[in-house]
């Protein structure tokens, strides 16, 4: 099976024209920063609403997705460059950062708007036992370190 995606993606990147590619780049930093809030924040702390969250990605993702596709450059009519206009500056700025910025302020006004509404947040199914794991533990592989045999 590995081998099939793996030939695949060859035939993927060697089939694609060079500026799609390098679109594809260029929507991927901002794609992947939009899962800041959701992935890194949650990990900290669970203030953040859970709608919230997923509305300020979705924000975050139609805007720098949108700001992308109409950035102009002498070669290309669409996703031209990185940079993009501050809104109502005429300061050039990273598209996945507005994007980002979009996103958090969404959510954040979103989980204020939400708690104070009362809209119901659900359930939380996590454990405090699922945040640890001790040697020996059921469905853990043995601990391998500088002392274990490599054939162990």
């Amino acid at each position: 099976m590995s081998l099939v995606v793996k030939v695949g993606a060859l035939v993927f990147v060697l089939a694609l024209s060079r500026s799609f590619a390098i679109n594809l780049q260029l929507l991927g930093g901002v794609w992947i920063l939009q899962t800041f809030p959701a992935i890194v924040v949650g990990l900290y702390t669970r203030w953040f609403h859970r709608w919230a969250v997923l509305i300020g990605w979705a924000a975050g993702m139609a805007y720098g997705t949108w700001t992308a596709y109409g950035v102009a450059s002498p070669t290309q009519s669409h996703f031209g460059g990185p940079l993009a206009s501050f809104p109502g500056t005429d300061t050039k700025v990273y598209i996945a950062a507005l994007a980002f910025g979009l996103n958090v302020i969404v959510t954040i006004l979103l989980t204020v708007v939400f708690r104070a509404t009362n809209v119901d947040p659900g359930e939380d199914q996590t454990r405090w036992d699922d945040f640890t794991a001790d040697v020996g533990d059921e469905g853990l592989a043995p601990e391998i370190g500088p002392h274990t045999p490599a054939h162990a």
